[in-house]
């Protein structure tokens, strides 16, 4: 079934009406017909079952058939803060952490940063990066798309955390297992949750000490060394069987 978000100025109370660059895509590239059935979500709490009705030039109609409120979210809102990472390493982490539940992302730039984004290209990039991300949603059926912020420093990425319920850092130098899942075991629904990872240059020690001196904690993810792209889908696929177990 086909996936698409539309905002609430578009949900009346018997249909929903998709506008935009959707118009085009069901028409021209799904070629859909009236009479069959879509997956809508609002963006904010509410899927919508519907049933193509009228295909016009700039909006497609669609009845509603039936709404689930409960969806695919997870019960925790979780915050990505990705170490900026070279060439479009990105690109994948974006499409994956989508797909396992994050609620927003935040790329980072690290004192180890290799990778450089320019202010003159952030703009497009961002841009490039949320579209991903909406892909992500649509396919994995998420009842939102998750935000793609605007790239931070280190201290702006603390603070924006600092009140978080749960920060985590999973750190190379981090080696006691029990404490780990002892910490992963007490997450519970309705928090907050930040997930630190560092670029390919690894933490620098003095940014772990300002995250320890908020109470921020690290976190082992076993014994082997763990890329940048992939030290924050395992943080998260542990943190999602926790949260929905």
């Amino acid at each position: 079934m086909h996936h698409f978000f539309v905002n609430k100025e578009q949900i009346e109370e018997s249909c929903i009406r998709i506008t935009g660059s959707d118009v085009n895509h069901i028409k021209n590239v799904l070629r859909m017909k009236n009479g069959e059935e879509v997956l809508i979500s609002n963006g904010v709490d509410k899927d919508y079952f519907c049933e193509i009705e009228e295909i016009g030039k700039d909006e497609v109609r669609a009845r509603i058939l039936s709404v689930e409120k409960e969806g695919r979210e997870l019960p925790s809102k979780i915050y990505l803060f990705q170490g900026l990472p070279k060439s479009d390493k990105m690109e994948l982490i974006i499409q994956k952490a989508v797909e396992l539940g994050v609620y927003e992302i935040i790329p980072v730039a690290m004192k180890n940063s290799v990778a450089k984004l320019e202010p003159k290209k952030a703009e497009s990039k961002i841009k490039r990066w949320q579209a991903i991300a909406e892909s992500a949603a649509k396919q994995s059926k998420r009842i939102i798309i998750p935000k793609v912020n605007f790239l931070m420093t280190w201290k702006e990425a603390l603070e924006y955390a600092k009140d978080f319920e749960y920060n985590l850092i999973p750190y190379e130098n981090a080696d006691k297992m029990a404490e780990t899942k002892s910490l992963i075991s007490s997450i519970r629904p309705n928090a907050s949750i930040g997930i630190f990872i560092g670029p390919e240059g690894g933490f620098d020690e003095r940014e772990i000490a300002s995250a320890l001196a908020l109470d921020m904690k690290t976190i082992t993810l076993g014994k082997r060394i763990l890329r940048t792209e992939t030290a924050g889908l395992t943080a998260l696929s542990v943190i999602m069987f926790q949260l929905e177990s």
